[in-house]
C-alpha cells in the first residue's frame, strides 16, 4: 500500500494520485488539513507497529510499502493560525506532525523524499559543495549582510544576481544601479549574491534512474516569473547528455533524494552549472509544457517498494516506546 501525505488538491500530489489509479496500484490518502481529525499511534519495540485514524479511516502504517510526502506547514493552516500558539490546536497539531515525522525516520518505505535528505536544501552554500563535488561548474557566491563587500563583488563580477539564502522560493534577480541605496538593509537580512551565467536554462527531474529534461528559452532573469520582467518564454523536451545526465543521477543519489528537481544552465562554450537541487519539486509545471510523464514516473518508483536499511526500528530504539497522539 502506497501512503500520499499532504494537500490532497494540490497539482502535483493529485497528479501521482491520478497516475497510481491508471496503474492500478494500491494507495490511500492522508490529507494534511485534517491534521486536528487526525489520530497517530506509534509503538517501537523489537519491531514497530502504528496505525492512524482520521474520520472513518484507519490506516496501518506496517502495511505501508511507500510514501509520497509534500507535505507543508501546518501553523499555516486556517484553524490552528487563528487559534494561537499556545492553543490546544497549536499543540495537538505539533503531536501528530512529530509521530508521523518519527515514523518516516523509522519505516522501512520507501519515502519520497526523506525529511532529512529534504532539510539540505535550507542551506544553499552547503548543497552548492555537493554540487561542486559531482563535477558541475557552480557560479561565484557571495553570502553578506556587508553592503561594502556586496559592492565590492559587484565591481569584480560586472553583472550579478541576487536571491534568498533560504529553501523559500524568490525572484532571481538582477543586481542594477537602481539597488544601491538599498544595499544597506542588507545589515537585516543576508543575501545571496551570484555571478550571473549567460546561457540557456534547464530543469532535470530525477526519479530513480530516469531523467526528464525540459529547455526554457528566455531573456528574462528568472523564467519563472519572466512574463512579470517584459520577456517571453519557451518550453520544449530535451535530451540531456549522458554524461550530464549520469552526474544529475548521482548528485539527486548522494543528497538521498529519489525525486529531485535540478536547475542547469548550459553556457554558450558548452559548460554545465548548477544552481539549485529541489528536493520536493513542482513537477506538473513542466509536465504541462512538455507532455513528459513525470507524474507516471513518480508513481512506478513507489511501486517498487520499501528500501533497504542497514538498522532496523528494533535496532534503533530499544526496549517498547509508545507514542500517541
Amino acid at each position: 500500500m502506497i501512503l500520499l501525505w499532504g494537500l490532497m488538491d494540490e497539482r502535483p500530489m493529485s497528479a501521482v494520485a491520478d497516475a497510481l489509479q491508471r496503474l492500478g496500484r494500491p494507495f490511500i490518502c492522508l490529507d494534511q488539513r485534517h491534521v486536528l481529525d487526525t489520530e497517530v499511534e506509534l509503538c517501537i519495540d523489537t519491531g514497530m507497529q502504528g496505525t492512524v485514524r482520521t474520520g472513518q479511516q484507519v490506516i496501518d502504517l506496517c502495511a505501508i510499502t511507500a510514501v509520497y510526502l509534500r507535505t507543508y506547514d501546518w501553523r499555516y493552516f486556517p484553524d490552528i493560525e487563528s487559534a494561537g500558539p499556545d492553543s490546544p490546536a497549536w499543540h495537538y497539531a505539533l503531536g501528530v506532525e512529530e509521530v508521523m515525522q518519527t515514523w518516516l525516520e523509522l519505516t522501512p518505505a520507501l519515502v519520497v523524499n526523506p525529511m532529512m535528505a529534504m532539510s539540505t536544501n535550507s542551506s544553499k552554500p552547503y548543497q552548492a559543495m555537493h554540487i561542486r563535488s559531482h563535477g558541475f561548474a557552480v557560479p561565484d557566491t557571495l553570502i553578506t549582510t556587508d553592503p561594502e563587500a556586496a559592492r565590492a563583488f559587484w565591481e569584480q563580477h560586472g553583472t550579478v544576481i541576487y536571491k534568498s539564502i533560504s529553501s523559500i522560493r524568490s525572484i532571481v534577480s538582477r543586481l542594477t544601479p537602481e539597488h544601491i541605496d538599498r544595499l544597506q538593509d542588507l545589515a537585516w537580512c543576508p543575501t545571496q549574491f551570484q555571478q550571473y551565467i549567460p546561457g540557456h536554462d534547464y530543469r532535470v527531474h530525477v526519479v530513480g534512474d530516469d531523467i526528464f529534461t525540459c529547455e526554457i528559452i528566455t531573456r528574462g532573469d528568472d523564467y519563472r516569473y519572466a512574463e512579470r520582467q517584459g520577456a517571453s518564454v519557451a518550453f520544449r523536451p530535451y535530451h540531456l547528455p549522458a554524461d550530464c545526465a549520469d552526474r544529475c543521477r548521482t548528485l539527486a543519489l548522494d543528497l538521498g533524494l529519489p525525486v529531485a528537481g535540478i536547475d542547469l544552465r548550459r553556457t554558450p562554450e558548452g559548460q554545465w552549472y548548477c544552481f539549485e537541487v529541489n528536493p520536493s519539486p513542482a513537477f506538473t509545471f513542466y509536465q504541462a509544457a512538455t507532455g513528459q510523464p513525470i507524474d507516471e514516473a513518480i508513481a512506478r518508483f513507489l511501486g517498487e517498494g520499501p528500501r533497504s536499511l542497514s538498522q532496523t526500528p528494533g535496532e534503533i530504539a530499544s526496549g517498547a516506546c509508545p507514542m500517541r497522539t
